[in-house]
């Protein structure tokens, strides 16, 4: 690893190095993508600097002291530890190199001095699992290679901010073993910026939001002000709506000074639309080409400059199937008083009593069920928001801190009441709705079964009087998300997925094993899973095995040996890895095995991307050795990713099996010969292709005759007109995404009463 990399030679992968920010924007600028250049200074400086320098003991004991939830102590430990690390010098070696690099970017640009922004990637950063975002420090406008010593300096002191320091306790990562990188990038002096999600933030929905203001974008991203607001159609290729705000302040670079400065907006600017059609349109596709190379929804920033675009940054949205759906119990007929109006941010409703954040000094008077109203939330609020009930807020847009950090934590938000922290007044007792924008006087009346003791939102489970001979299941990524996952009455898990439980260690799993740990990754695995199996109990969840391409294992400490492949979603992956390593897939079988001693037997295990039936036979032989019995103690199936499964699906019925479940994701692209990962030819990729198509009516036909199980886990177990022709064909049942299981229950009781019917017409007929 290097001290310095530009960002030419970053990619995803290299978030170890480069942190989150850092390989994104590597990834960005390898794709084609325009973004202003610049480098990373490495996480490995930062290593070298605190380890050379002997502070880093020093701030681990001081960690280790602390007491994350009391917020002085807290807000202290802070403070020191940055003055440790911003008053120690630093080594010539490291100064010399970072003066050198930002001499050479200088070189590359044409200009003396060039203008940077220097911004923290931390190694845990921009994960999608985990929004670390705003957590580090950001600085505008930089010049000169004293200056830029100095600030990169301050964004390594930066990673012990407080609010920082919180969230890492509250999300289990390992203080030490969380690194920083710094980009240095040239910086744009925008004459308007904003943020773009390539989704709907909060629903997922094929639509693309665009925040834009007058100037830097750090006025929208930190909330300062209430940006224009404008929602895109993806597939028509159409502006929706576009709301044109007030736009009261703006970020800019003094002319005379160089610093970055917050002035008024000129007032034939304040009211006056900061996009035109076409600069949309521009952005809108950008946002488009960005999902599709990632294969995964973007929240990006971008600013213009003498008219062009450039794309800032670009990471995960962390926030799907987060929200809290609204609660259908409340009394319409009550009158309710709308005392305050804003912006719906994070969907549900929520009472209690209000409290006033002027200042972070006020963070503690917020308790447990609280309503917390504030002009704009800052990453240091996190801790006192995580007690909150519900947030409002005067300034910001849907994409600002507190909207982002509400969906997060899956909380009601308002945002962009304008005189909200004026209006409400301390300790009344108000309620939100994070749907609509709208705050009323008073608690709403609810239906006490619906609701919770201290009146937050409790979510409703969704046509559960629907009943339907085709079960209707749901996929679940994370532990986390299982209880949420079960309030939507799906009818067990037809999807646990292993990777998040594994990459959220942080250890590659094959060190475990080498340094001899197998109980610790035993340990860890059956703590994750028994969230989900306890969630969902006794209904069935069907455990997959390990299925990471050998990428995704590289920024894990121990993956730095993992193997290059030029595609690694044809190469070293799921049962055919797991084969090559078995210690790992026994340690998974003994965590299976261990929760099935403790009454958990509603666990079936998936083996993924299958092609042959003799890895399920080699695979039953290792669960045999651990102790499992397939098909006697435990159900036992395979995915059907590939056309070699589907092509001879016989042959695995005979070895035996209780059932299988289509990804169509991989069945998609293997049969279709497209990456599904490269966006030269993502619109060629379609789900709904004839042969896909035929391959899944094959096998739904032979395991039905077979009295084998079906099931669809992929994303067109999603899509309302592919789980209307599943049903047709007979499949057992369909797992969907959190957020469609109500929709899928929908189709399913639809197309089983038109089947019905069909059939009841037919005997009439006779």
């Amino acid at each position: 690893m290097k001290h310095v990399e530009f960002f030419e030679e970053l990619r995803k992968e290299d978030v170890a190095v480069a942190g989150g920010k850092g390989a994104n924007l590597g990834e960005l600028t390898h794709a084609g993508i325009p973004v202003p250049p610049g480098f990373v200074v490495t996480s490995k400086t930062y290593d070298q600097f605190i380890k050379e320098t002997g502070i880093f003991d020093e701030i681990m004991d001081i960690l280790d002291a602390l007491d994350v939830n009391k917020n002085k102590e807290l807000q202290a430990s802070a403070v020191k530890i940055k003055k440790i690390i911003t008053e120690t010098t630093m080594p010539d070696e490291i100064k010399t190199i970072i003066i050198e690099a930002y001499n050479a970017l200088c070189h590359r640009i044409g200009k003396d001095d060039v203008f940077v922004a220097i911004r923290s990637s931390a190694t845990a950063e921009d994960l999608p699992e985990a929004s670390f975002a705003g957590q580090q420090d950001t600085y505008l406008n930089i010049r000169g290679s004293e200056d830029v010593v100095e600030y990169v300096q301050k964004c390594w002191a930066s990673l012990f901010e407080s609010r920082a320091i919180f969230y890492r306790e509250e999300n289990d990562f390992d203080h030490s073993k969380v690194y920083i990188a710094v980009v240095v990038q040239e910086m744009v002096n925008a004459e308007k910026a904003g943020v773009m999600f390539t989704v709907h933030p909060s629903t997922g929905e094929e639509k693309i939001l665009i925040e834009a203001a007058w100037g830097l974008g750090e006025g929208v991203v930190s909330g300062t002000v209430t940006p224009d607001t404008c929602w895109y159609d993806k597939e028509k290729n159409e502006i929706l709506d576009y709301k044109i705000s007030d736009k009261k302040v703006m970020f800019d670079r003094d002319p005379d000074t160089g610093y970055t400065v917050k002035v008024d907006v000129p007032e034939d600017l304040r009211e006056k639309r900061v996009l035109s059609n076409d600069e949309i349109t521009q952005l809108a596709q950008l946002g488009k080409r960005i999902q599709n190379h990632y294969n995964f929804p973007q929240d990006t920033e971008w600013a213009i400059e003498g008219g062009k675009i450039y794309m800032l940054q670009s990471r995960p949205v962390t926030t799907l199937g987060k929200d809290n759906c609204e609660s259908k119990s409340e009394q319409e007929s009550e009158e309710r008083i709308i005392i305050a109006k804003g912006l719906g941010a994070s969907p549900g409703m929520a009472s209690g009593a209000v409290k006033i954040v002027r200042n972070t000094d006020e963070l503690d008077k917020i308790e447990k069920g609280d309503i917390l109203v504030t002009v704009m939330t800052t990453p240091d609020m996190v801790p006192a928001m995580k007690r909150a009930d519900g947030i409002i807020t005067d300034e910001g847009g849907v994409t600002c801190h507190a909207a982002i950090v509400s969906r997060e934590l899956g909380i009601p938000c308002v945002v962009g009441t304008g005189d909200g922290s004026k209006i409400l007044k301390e300790n009344s007792v108000v309620t939100l709705d994070g749907s609509k924008g709208f705050v009323y006087e008073g608690k709403l009346k609810t239906d006490k079964k619906d609701s919770t003791a201290n009146g937050s939102t409790a979510t409703v489970i969704q046509n559960q009087s629907i009943l339907t001979v085709t079960e209707v299941k749901v996929n679940v990524s994370m532990p986390e998300a299982a209880k949420k996952a079960s309030e939507t009455g799906a009818d067990g898990v037809g999807l646990l997925r292993t990777e998040h439980m594994m990459l959220a260690l942080g250890v590659h799993p094959k060190k475990f094993i080498i340094e001899g740990r197998e109980e610790e990754l035993v340990k860890a695995l059956v703590e994750n899973i028994l969230k989900v199996a306890d969630a969902f109990y006794p209904k069935t969840v069907w455990y997959r095995t390990l299925d990471a391409p050998t990428d995704e294992f590289k920024s894990l400490d121990g993956g730095e040996n993992e193997p290059y492949e030029h595609n690694p979603m044809l190469g070293w992956r799921g049962i055919r890895r797991e084969l090559d390593e078995p210690e790992i897939l026994k340690a998974e079988f003994k965590a299976i095995k261990k929760l099935h001693e403790e009454g958990y037997t509603n666990i079936g295990v998936m083996l993924p991307l299958v092609q042959h039936p003799d890895e399920l036979k080699e695979a039953k032989k290792i669960a045999r050795e651990v102790g499992l019995k397939p098909q006697k103690n435990i159900e036992w199936g395979i995915m059907v990713e590939t056309p070699g499964a589907a092509l001879t699906i016989e042959d695995f019925i005979a070895e035996g099996i209780d059932f299988v479940s289509f990804g169509t994701n991989d069945l998609t692209q293997y049969t279709l010969a497209i990456d599904r990962n490269n966006e030269n030819v993502a619109g060629l990729y379609s789900e709904r292709h004839p042969a896909v198509m035929k391959l899944i009516a094959m096998v739904i036909k032979e395991c039905n005759k077979a009295g084998v199980k079906t099931s669809i886990c992929g994303q067109a177990g999603s899509m309302p007109d592919i789980v209307e022709q599943l049903v047709e064909l007979g499949i057992t049942s369909v797992s969907a995404n959190t957020d469609a299981v109500a929709t899928v229950r929908e189709v399913v009781a639809r197309v089983e009463k038109k089947l019905v019917l069909k059939a009841a017409r037919k005997v009439l007929q006779e």
